[in-house]
């Protein structure tokens, strides 16, 4: 079954989080993820674990990420995917979907 995405959605235009730095390593985008709260803080001081997570992201993340300009739609970073992925373009408008839906889920994106 595929997925019904809305005209409206294929329109709006994601950036970055202001919170989110990230850098290029290696044709891969990481992003360094402060990891803060009660349970983060709790964590840090009893486990040591960092205060920052570098989550690197695969080759269809990192394009995708650095399609975050402002200024192209949900439906510009389709296109700009399957032509960069034409091996992928049957599955590249469920696979840009899932990811914005997680970026913005994790707050890592908000519409401009």
């Amino acid at each position: 079954m595929k997925k019904r995405v809305s005209k409206n959605y294929m329109d709006l235009v994601f950036v970055p989080s202001e919170k989110i730095k990230w850098t290029e390593e290696e044709q891969n985008v990481v992003l360094d993820v402060p990891n803060t709260g009660f349970f983060n803080k709790l964590a840090q001081t009893l486990f040591h674990q960092p205060k920052i997570s570098h989550i690197t992201l695969d080759k269809y993340g990192s394009k995708l990420w650095l399609l975050l300009d402002g200024k192209n739609s949900v439906y510009d970073v389709v296109n700009a995917m399957k032509e960069s992925f034409p091996q992928e373009q049957e599955r590249m408008l469920d696979r840009v979907i899932t990811f914005f839906h997680t970026l913005q889920v994790n707050k890592y994106i908000f519409v401009k």
